[in-house]
């Protein structure tokens, strides 16, 4: 069990800021210096990672036209064969390590998530700090028994398993010697609707298998992210583009820069407000005291005169005796003359 994972000099765990991934897909749209862009975007939005995929057409599936690699189902995608979506989606592998040179400058971390030996191996030359397995992945146990042999931290998205498939993967990768992960709840619907997430199950991943839990977010907007940190997320992953605009496999579902910078804004605001179980007061909090209710006399009062509720008021600010007292004080004699707007203390009640 280990609640915490490093990924570069990041400690990511309960108790640590949520760590936020800027998710490039195929936002690139075949145009390097557009992906470099995004790269410098997420950075000043307030990524703390962005993150590839590393495959080829050619290693996800064939090409063919056959009814069974076609894609239907009401996805973003119906119509397209599988081939033909990878393949307008793929981003060359020799753009990979000028896309990291560009990160690692901006102080962002950069890792990918590959498919295959493969694309693993390439990913490996670059030393990239943690490896994603992707939900469409998760069930591939000898890739994630491969991943686990690295060495490095990883990043599992659950889209679609059960419970026993993702305790089939976990077992996989410790079992390979893995000992840092992270699981991600993950709705694989594109986009997701906000009422299909269960974001309940993150703390409850957590807790089951003893990881970092958090979120891999397709739902529109930024709510749902920012709704999970709430709920104990220590990783959030977001589609991220410069413009829904242009077209893409992934734009539509994807956040634009003012929208990212706006939901890290909102999960850092979020952590400052969990804050931790405390009763104590604040600083302002005790400043506050003062416009508390308390008991004051609230008509001139003669010695041996009868407090009541008419010359006795629970009012504030809070310079008198607390109201708990109401029941002790009515129908006792005040000790001397009391002016109207003094606060009631024990030595202005006789006996």
């Amino acid at each position: 069990m280990n609640n915490t994972i490093k990924i570069s000099t990041r400690l990511v765990g309960a108790g640590h800021p949520a760590y936020v991934i800027a998710e490039m897909s195929a936002n690139h749209n075949q145009d390097f210096n557009r992906a470099v862009e995004i790269v410098q975007a997420a950075k000043a939005a307030g990524a703390d990672a962005v993150k590839l995929q590393t495959y080829s057409a050619d290693a996800h599936t064939i090409d063919s036209q056959k009814t069974e690699f076609k894609i239907a189902g009401g996805t973003a995608w119906d119509g397209q064969t599988l081939y033909g979506l990878y393949r307008d989606a793929y981003m060359p592998w020799d753009w990979q390590p000028k896309l990291q040179k560009a990160a690692t400058e901006l102080g962002l971390d950069f890792f990918s998530a590959p498919v295959d030996a493969t694309s693993l191996e390439f990913l490996e030359t670059l030393a990239v700090p943690v490896h994603k397995i992707a939900s469409f992945e998760l069930v591939d146990l000898p890739l994630v028994r491969r991943v686990a042999q690295t060495g490095k931290p990883a990043i599992m998205s659950t889209g679609m398993a059960s419970l026993a498939e993702i305790d089939d993967a976990v077992r996989a990768f410790r079992q390979a010697g893995g000992t840092q992960l992270a699981l991600l709840k993950c709705t694989s619907a594109y986009p997701s609707l906000p009422e299909e997430m269960n974001l309940r199950t993150i703390p409850h991943l957590a807790e089951a298998f003893g990881v970092p839990a958090g979120l891999s977010d397709h739902t529109l907007g930024i709510a749902v992210p920012v709704a999970a940190v709430a709920l104990g997320a220590c990783i959030v992953e977001k589609h991220f583009t410069l413009s829904r605009a242009e077209p893409g496999p992934d734009s539509a579902f994807s956040l634009e820069p003012a929208e990212f910078k706006a939901m890290v804004e909102a999960i850092r605001m979020t952590e400052k407000a969990l804050g931790s179980v405390n009763y104590r007061m604040t600083a302002k909090e005790e400043a506050s005291r003062v416009f508390r209710r308390s008991l004051f006399v609230v008509q001139d009062v003669k010695a041996g005169e009868l407090l009541t509720a008419a010359n006795v008021r629970s009012i504030r600010p809070g310079c008198g005796l607390p109201p708990k007292h109401w029941e002790q004080v009515i129908g006792r004699k005040a000790a001397r003359d009391i002016e109207r707007g003094t606060p009631l203390d024990w030595s202005l009640i006789a006996g």
